[in-house]
């Protein structure tokens, strides 16, 4: 290994957040996105990784040469959260339906053709993100979300049953390891039994070890004997295994649990540290050597990566740290870079990049489209013109309805009226809960509502499913609703069907993107003839 002072070596321990755009001005999260100049200072100090989100998949490529650069050539991990593919977070690429969309065929007996898609799905995100420069996928989720509340990982699951998550996220890693990337087995020791999200608190579980053992743990076990590179932490507590300190600080957890009783010897790395569960607690030094005492080799995003750096310093010199233990990591992080093939540095290929979806990767996203495609009720055109109310989590920052998005267009097209509810925003609703849409403030006529709900990092619980089943009962009993569609969430699809009367339509798709608005539209009688625009084709 090469010789580097202690600051040096420290510092290869440090995933900072970047934007995958080019410009500071460009970033969409400041609050968290370093400037290039910070940025660039770090890479040059050492820091080892750079988790990346926003831009295209082009201007990613061009991104990732220029932080290795910075870095003086030398071998980063550069990761980013594609855990629907590299189209979930990199315009230009594919984005796959959410892994839980996978389980109903699973749960149907065909568990064989269960794993070859998900196979396919971690063989696309590997060639993707190869071809954009990253080597890491902070993927996949093996959480089991057997918990329907569970605000957070929702369908990020690839099941709700630990056979289910343990089969289809072991067949993902080994094709896309095989692909040339690492792969991260999230969140240890499992974070789908929780009703709150670690974004904002600091979940509970009462969990002891029999019960991880016969729930959450056999994913992991299982991603481990499939040979995943890293496993990341959960900022949750589990009282019965430390009653002090949550997983991602607990050498109880990462240490007795994952390392000796499980036996896994690659990288563990924590979930991001500035996280509310984490830093509502603790500074972004003491988190820092708190999360690395217990036993983590990587720590993503700490909220101060100068501090981070000085009291991790402090505490080596000091000997509250130990050294040995700061060279294990450093050799783990050098044998997890060694399973990578040699980067290209001749620059992105334009030709390559302008070609990054190819055919077999549509044809895979409207397989997993078409077999995770839920229906109730009459499936002819719904009666209109008429009012087209869509939820969304936020108008600002709204991939799925994004360009000429058919959730909008189709119904337009036909003379219905858009009204976009926007998450954050109280309007059009009332206080009561018998009646809780104030209707007399929207346009008359049949409404077709439309759902773009799932769960989301700092959503918390804010789209009650009571609510909208009280939204529902309403709009029927004043004979308005003329039909449905859910996008996301199948706890929310499954109450809500429960509602639906008698002829009145309902779909549901677990994917948000436009190939899955076009294909629940093509199911209510809307057609792809549309326009050459129109999309999906069934």
């Amino acid at each position: 290994m090469e010789r580097l002072s202690l600051r040096e070596r420290i510092a290869r321990l440090l995933v900072v957040r970047a934007s995958g755009h080019l410009a500071d001005g460009q970033r969409r999260y400041p609050r968290w996105e370093l400037d290039n100049g910070e940025l660039q200072q770090l890479l040059e100090l050492g820091v080892g990784g750079v988790i990346l989100l926003g831009g295209s998949a082009a201007e990613l490529a061009l991104r990732c040469r220029m932080l290795r650069r910075w870095a003086g050539g030398r071998r980063l991990l550069l990761c980013a959260d594609v855990e629907e593919g590299v189209g979930q977070r990199f315009e230009g690429a594919t984005w796959l339906p959410p892994p839980l969309g996978l389980e109903r065929l699973w749960q149907s007996a065909a568990g064989e053709e269960a794993r070859e898609l998900a196979a396919r799905y971690g063989a696309c995100t590997a060639r993707q993100a190869r071809a954009v420069g990253l080597n890491w996928l902070l993927a996949p989720v093996c959480d089991v979300n057997n918990n329907p509340a569970n605000p957070v990982i929702n369908v990020r699951a690839w099941g709700s049953s630990s056979a289910c998550s343990a089969e289809l996220t072991s067949a993902f890693i080994r094709a896309a390891q095989a692909g040339g990337v690492l792969c991260c087995a999230k969140h240890f020791p499992g974070h789908g039994d929780s009703d709150v999200d670690s974004h904002l608190d600091l979940p509970v579980l009462p969990h002891d070890l029999a019960r991880l053992e016969a729930v959450e743990l056999p994913p992991f076990r299982r991603a481990i004997a499939s040979g995943v590179a890293s496993v990341m932490t959960a900022h949750l507590s589990l009282p019965a295994l430390d009653p002090e300190q949550p997983a991602t600080l607990s050498r109880a957890v990462l240490h007795d649990l994952l390392r000796q009783r499980l036996g896994f010897q690659g990288l563990v790395v924590t979930d991001a540290l500035v996280m509310e569960a984490i830093s509502a607690r603790h500074g972004p030094g003491e988190a820092a050597v708190r999360a690395f005492a217990a036993g983590s080799d990587l720590l993503l995003m700490p909220a101060d990566a100068g501090a981070a750096l000085e009291a991790l310093e402090t505490a080596f010199l000091t000997g509250r740290l130990s050294t040995d233990d700061l060279e294990a990591s450093l050799q783990r992080r050098q044998r997890a870079l060694e399973q990578l093939p040699h980067e290209d540095d001749d620059g992105p290929d334009p030709e390559r990049l302008a070609t990054l979806e190819q055919g077999e990767d549509r044809a895979l996203r409207q397989s997993l489209l078409l077999r995770s495609l839920e229906q109730s009720g009459s499936s002819g055109p719904a009666r209109g013109p008429g009012l087209n109310l869509i939820r969304v989590d936020s108008t600002l920052q709204c991939p799925p309805l994004a360009g000429l998005a058919p959730a909008v267009i189709w119904p337009e097209r036909d003379g219905w009226t858009t009204r976009i509810i926007d998450g954050r925003s109280p309007d059009p609703w009332t206080d009561r809960e018998e009646r809780p849409l104030a209707s007399e403030r929207l346009p008359e006529g049949p409404v077709l509502l439309q759902l773009f709900i799932r769960g989301n990092p700092f959503r918390g619980r804010s789209d009650a499913q009571r609510r909208w089943s009280a939204v529902v009962r309403q709009l029927q009993q004043e004979q308005r609703l003329a039909a449905l569609i859910v996008y996301g969430s199948p706890y929310l699809w499954q109450a809500l069907r429960q509602e639906l009367a008698e002829g009145v339509a309902g779909v549901f798709s677990p994917g948000q993107m436009p190939d899955a608005q076009a294909l629940c539209l093509q199911r209510l009688g809307w057609s792809s003839a549309a326009g050459p625009d129109a999309g999906f084709t069934d």
